[in-house]
């Protein structure tokens, strides 16, 4: 008898008349997935069921449109996994073309990840729909984020009852450099908001009133925000700890205000093809922005690494930043809260003060003491 483990279940296989039987038990318990097994043998020898064929693997351009048509579907709620995915395909289906998918093997996998880390960045060109290669290579989390759109093809692919295994989960990511240390100064903050457009300056300046993500702004509704009350609610995520209540600075209101004075579609910052959506990104003329203002390159993200950051410095603790940026784990505020080297100083000025201070008192209380013992 032949058992093997996928995932969290195992599942049987043997050869019956020159064809292949393989079937999950649907157990997790190898003693009653053998059970099942001889008893499917049983049945088999007396004809009590039959041999199905083997399911035909269907090409990998065939493959990922099924994934992407699911993902648009599974992931309507999180609009930005979907889009990840779509984006990844690009590189996956040019590496792959149309091969078999149950043919691609883990060696297969680690020459793409070989392969897409030698690669360089494109750019658009100047004329129309062109593009042109740049010196500069693709980001070690581009690939990864490519693996392991691999991966999850797989995954829906071994859940539609195809007989494969997954070779991705055999394959180690590239590391990645997570640790995010680009904090605005406030006349960065000025030269760029200046810089930017209306809705970036608007999206930006939300940004760094309340530590939001991009996506969570993008998609803020008029009905979610309560300018009396001083908060909005924040009602996406994947976590609970994202679907939050977020307070409002005076300056945040203001903004919301405005953009709800003459409000004509369901989000407050509208695709420009389509208002019934919300603005996918606003890349482009962040770009733009930060080449117009002459400060130091950064990400739009890093404007909420920024606002954790002054949130620590001006003494909010852990728990209360955790919950504000919509993290369930208190861990996560470490990757963005990064205190400056003036605050780090201030904070070991203040120490050596308190130190001092501590070292007098107890002098002071010794000599005390001594003093009195000889009266």
């Amino acid at each position: 008898m032949t058992i093997f483990k996928r995932g969290s279940v195992y599942w049987f296989h043997f050869w019956q008349d020159g064809r292949h039987v393989q079937r999950s038990t649907k157990q997790g318990n190898p003693r009653v997935a053998r059970q099942i097994e001889a008893a499917f043998r049983t049945a088999l020898a007396k004809g009590e069921v039959g041999i199905t064929e083997r399911k035909k693997a269907p090409g990998f351009k065939a493959a990922m449109q099924s994934f992407l048509e699911w993902s648009e579907q599974q992931h309507h709620q999180h609009p930005a996994t979907f889009r990840r995915y779509q984006v990844s395909s690009a590189a996956l289906l040019k590496h792959f073309g149309d091969q078999p998918l149950d043919r691609l093997t883990t060696d297969d996998v680690e020459r793409f990840k070989a392969a897409r880390a030698m690669e360089c960045k494109t750019v658009k060109g100047k004329e129309k729909g062109s593009r042109k290669k740049t010196e500069q290579r693709i980001m070690p989390a581009t690939v990864n984020r490519e693996l392991a759109c691999l991966k999850a093809l797989f995954s829906h692919a071994i859940k539609s009852d195809l007989p494969m295994s997954n070779p991705v989960s055999r394959v180690k990511f590239l590391p990645e450099q997570n640790e995010q240390t680009r904090v605005l100064s406030f006349d960065e903050q000025v030269q760029y908001l200046a810089a930017a457009s209306p809705m970036l300056r608007d999206i930006a300046t939300l940004m760094l009133e309340t530590g939001m993500r991009p996506e969570e702004v993008y998609r803020i509704q008029p009905e979610n925000v309560n300018l009396a009350g001083g908060f909005l609610f924040n009602p996406f995520g994947k976590t609970k700890a994202a679907r939050r209540r977020v307070p409002l600075t005076a300056a945040a209101r203001n903004v919301l205000s405005r953009r709800m004075t003459s409000l004509e579609t369901p989000f407050l910052f509208p695709c420009e093809i389509d208002p019934a959506r919300p603005v996918p990104k606003v890349n482009n003329a962040h770009d733009r922005a930060v080449k117009k203002s002459a400060i130091a390159p950064f990400r739009l993200y890093d404007l909420r690494h920024t606002w954790a950051t002054r949130a620590a410095e001006s003494g909010i603790d852990l728990v209360t930043l955790a919950a504000l940026l919509g993290h369930s784990k208190i861990q996560m505020v470490l990757r963005y809260a990064h205190p400056t080297q003036e605050h780090q100083t201030r904070s070991v000025e203040r120490m050596e003060q308190f130190v001092a201070a501590r070292q007098i008192e107890e002098l002071s209380l010794k000599q005390g003491a001594i003093e009195g013992m000889i009266q």
